[in-house]
């Protein structure tokens, strides 16, 4: 009777990756509300129609300050690293020896929250880089001025 087990598992697995983007864009949000600092959250940027389109798609989501200030590249770094307290409740659950072999249904789940734990190389690059940020922001906001003043 594995092979139900292996569905479940596997389903599981991916729920648990579905509902982890969220939570990690929504870590990164959180930071950045704390900090009251603008954002907005865009689903599936530069999706393509269809299933396939939706799966192509790379990032699936990203959040995106606005008006940040030249002192707050210490809170762009914490919003761009915060996703990695999502681990937590997983290492909880190791911890607790809920998480074993004989039940791969939750080490399922626990493995696909885990992936979502993890920053990605963008994360990694707004937290190594966040000043690089900001100049790309002032540079942006200097050319749409200078394009409205042009109009």
């Amino acid at each position: 009777m594995i092979g139900p087990t292996v569905v479940v598992a596997g389903c599981a697995l991916v729920l648990a990756v579905a509902i982890g983007l969220v939570a990690h864009e929504c870590a990164h949000a959180l930071v950045l509300r704390l900090a009251r600092v603008e954002y907005t959250i865009t689903y599936f940027p530069g999706r393509s129609d269809g299933v396939l389109g939706l799966l192509a798609s790379c990032p699936w989501a990203a959040v995106h300050p606005h008006r940040v200030d030249r002192e707050s590249t210490t809170i762009l770094r914490i919003a761009a690293l915060a996703p990695v307290l999502l681990a937590a409740p997983a290492f909880a659950l190791g911890i607790g020896g809920i998480v074993t072999a004989e039940s791969p249904i939750v080490t399922a789940v626990v493995i696909g929250w885990l992936a979502c734990a993890v920053p990605s190389p963008q994360d990694f690059s707004v937290a190594f880089y966040a000043h690089r940020v900001l100049e790309a922001a002032d540079t942006d906001e200097t050319d749409a001025a200078h394009a409205s003043c042009a109009d």
